[in-house]
């Protein structure tokens, strides 16, 4: 016996939604579980939007749901149990529990030990039982002596704990939570708090608390159809709280809008005092799908005086940031460059700096320059036969860029030239370095009202992101290049170019005439 995932909705008739998501909770474990035993009647849990739809349809609390629907309204449907049938994502999402009271909708769906199609009798489903007993429980549990928003607040607020107690990986232990709450509370007194011997003092002054998510992406683009294209996304929240107290507590959420990406591998610092099990199995290796949790992402922990890293992960976002190709043709002390970089329609285009880098390894000093760009600027390195293309702050707003040109070589010095030991004749590349300021790849976010702090005063909170390059290649597609591979690497599956180049898909885009005139130079 155990559930798939549990809700608490508050109704808000004359609101957009007509209700609130104020609690949820997945477990990944019952949910592989239900996979095998559904088979192919199995239908995953939605996200809480699409739930709540649907199940406000089904209970018609829709403000608009005046009209009569035959599969809902008919005779024949007249519910008695409580037990709902949903219609989510194409399928229809059995058995759930739900009832109204206080304005706040208790639901959950318990997991089925065998297939669903023929429905089986609702006697022979165990975990039904335990559905009620938990949301009764639940129900006991918010609404006993309380008295205002505040205190319905709170509880909520030790929601997430308590279940960690009474309810561990959806199998119900204890259906009273009080007596999770009491068991917490009577530890939290037999044993006064200690200045942990990690914690080398306390501070003393103003209290504040800095966040910040910086994503790096890296990119391997080749411009070939035989050879896939890779990307990958790295995140890390860093924190620095400044607060007094021996062992202040500190809860930060990370969330994502609703078409974000969720995070997955994420590795926490040991500060952290506890994990929803949905965070703790979101892995990488998993194949993508409906039932991926997506936030938010709790974590509560007592911080170290210093700064730290809170915790890292990866995400399968479905496109790289930039798309491009790079050609280089050899003509004996020349060579012809051709560089196209198209931004994605998704991407905040306000930069703090990007530019392209373009190395020319194992040969002799530039000497000679002739090119044209359709936007920024070219500075020549002759020396270091290094060309770098200043992009800027913004794409155009056609949101493609080209470079075209020839450069030209002097006599090779080993002593001076760069040297490398992959980039021999055609294989080269291109290198992208940028940085977008209060944006990250993912939509991962946390904002003033993320944090929570349990301490002494009333701290000034601050919150940063910013996406970085790194390692974010483009090959000449003219030769041969290094190929990565990797769990965590994407296909470019999301922008395939069906049969054609990737310079004639770009160049198939409407530009307007002024950002195509660009600027042509010779150095």
């Amino acid at each position: 016996m155990a559930q798939r995932a549990v809700w608490l909705i508050s109704h808000e008739p004359g609101t957009p939604l007509c209700g609130t998501v104020r609690f949820s909770r997945r477990y990944p474990t019952v949910e592989k579980r239900a996979k095998v035993f559904n088979g192919t009647s199995y239908v995953p849990i939605p996200e809480d939007g699409p739930f709540l739809k649907a199940l406000f349809f089904e209970l018609r609390l829709l403000d608009d749901d005046k009209d009569f629907v035959e599969s809902r309204d008919s005779c024949s449907h007249i519910n008695k149990t409580s037990v709902y049938g949903l219609l989510v994502g194409g399928g229809e999402l059995w058995p759930v529990v739900a009832f109204l009271k206080n304005n706040m909708i208790y639901a959950c769906v318990p997991l089925v030990e065998q297939t669903l199609s023929p429905r089986p009798p609702l006697i022979s489903i165990s975990g039904i039982s335990q559905s009620f007993e938990l949301l009764f429980g639940i129900q006991d549990f918010l609404h006993l002596g309380q008295k205002n928003e505040t205190e319905l607040n709170t509880k909520l607020n030790q929601l997430p704990d308590l279940l960690l107690q009474a309810c561990p990986f959806g199998t119900l232990l204890d259906a009273n939570l009080q007596n999770s709450l009491d068991s917490i509370n009577f530890a939290s007194v037999t044993h006064p708090q200690k200045q942990p011997a990690w914690k080398v003092g306390t501070y003393k002054g103003k209290p504040q608390v800095s966040v910040s998510i910086t994503e790096k992406v890296k990119s391997m683009q080749y411009d070939k159809q035989d050879i896939a294209d890779t990307w990958q996304v790295v995140g890390a929240v860093t924190c620095k709280c400044d607060l007094e107290g021996i062992m202040p507590n500190v809860t930060i959420s990370l969330s994502l809008p609703t078409n974000g990406s969720p995070l997955q591998d994420i590795l926490v610092h040991p500060c952290v005092t506890s994990l929803d099990s949905a965070i703790l199995t979101s892995s990488s290796i998993d194949a993508m799908d409906d039932s991926a949790f997506s936030g938010p992402y709790k974590f509560p922990f007592t911080p170290p005086l210093e700064s730290f890293n809170l915790c890292y992960y990866t995400s399968q976002v479905p496109v790289p940031p930039i798309l491009g190709f790079y050609q280089m043709k050899e003509e004996e002390i020349q060579v012809k460059i051709t560089v196209n970089l198209k931004l994605h329609e998704s991407v905040k285009n306000n930069f703090e700096f990007c530019e392209a880098r373009i190395p020319f390894y194992n040969r002799g000093p530039v000497t000679h320059v002739e090119y044209k760009v359709s936007f920024g600027q070219l500075e020549v390195f002759r020396e270091r036969s290094l060309l770098i293309w200043i992009i800027g702050q913004k794409f155009p707003k056609s949101m493609e860029i080209s470079l075209s040109g020839t450069v030209t070589f002097g006599a090779k010095s080993h002593e001076k030239q760069p040297f490398d030991e992959i980039c021999i004749g055609g294989t080269a590349y291109l290198k992208l370095h940028f940085k977008i300021l209060d944006y990250t790849l993912t939509g991962c976010y946390a904002d003033q009202h993320s944090v929570q702090v349990f301490a002494s005063g009333k701290p000034k909170i601050s919150t940063h992101r910013k996406l970085i390059s790194s390692d974010y290649y483009i090959w000449n597609s003219k030769a041969p290049a290094p190929i990565t591979y990797g769990s965590l690497l994407l296909s470019l599956s999301s922008w395939t170019l069906n049969g054609h180049s990737r310079k004639d898909e770009i160049s198939r885009s409407s530009k307007k005439p002024e950002e195509n005139q660009g600027n042509t130079g010779q150095v």
